[in-house]
């Protein structure tokens, strides 16, 4: 599952038990990129927090399968598998079109986003991403430019930001300490957005 000691659910105790109390799905089974933090529960929490806060939160205006899509995006420009696996998932079960998400990831996996079933807003948004990923001094504030007059605003600019952002740090988490889907429940995500605090995955 992973190349350091994790602690499982069963042998939890006290602050790491609360926290997976908190993120847990069905039959109390808890993400191996959240168990990989067990031996330091307060940076799960951090990660959790951020994780919330980026891709499911009420605040946020951009809908979130396509925040999942930039996610599976950044992860697969990354190497990462465990998270375009997940999120993927997400992604397909959000969106409700299997067809349209399948189409997508093809064009994901192309390293090609102008295949993808995207309005040209939605293409501009996948194009500033890859930069970040791949070249994030490359980075000019014309692409921000571009990407406000295709019709963002600048919160929802911050939005792509982070969770570009974002998902290269979960890719570089998972990567880094060889974290597989072994035992994980796909697609699942704390979907409560209306509640900041709820990190159930549900």
């Amino acid at each position: 599952m992973t190349w350091i000691k994790t602690v499982p659910y069963e042998a939890a105790t006290g602050k790491l038990k609360a926290l997976y109390d908190r993120v847990k799905g069905p039959d109390n089974n808890v993400d191996n990129i959240m168990m990989m933090h067990s031996l330091r529960p307060h940076s799960m929490e951090g990660h959790m927090a951020i994780y919330k806060y980026v891709l499911h939160h009420s605040g946020n205006t951009i809908p979130k399968w396509f925040l999942e899509a930039l996610g599976v995006w950044v992860s697969s420009l990354n190497e990462c598998i465990y998270c375009v696996e997940h999120h993927f998932s997400g992604m397909k079960r959000l969106l409700e079109d299997a067809p349209r998400a399948d189409a997508i990831r093809v064009a994901i996996e192309a390293r090609d986003p102008e295949l993808a079933p995207l309005n040209a807003a939605q293409k501009l948004a996948m194009d500033y991403v890859r930069v970040l990923t791949r070249d994030p001094a490359g980075l000019t504030e014309k692409h921000v430019i571009e990407l406000r007059n295709a019709g963002y605003t600048d919160g929802e600019i911050l939005e792509i930001n982070q969770v570009s952002a974002y998902f290269s740090y979960a890719n570089r988490t998972v990567l880094g300490l060889g974290c597989s889907t072994q035992g994980d429940i796909l697609g699942l995500s704390p979907n409560n957005s209306d509640d900041p605090d709820n990190w159930n995955h549900t």
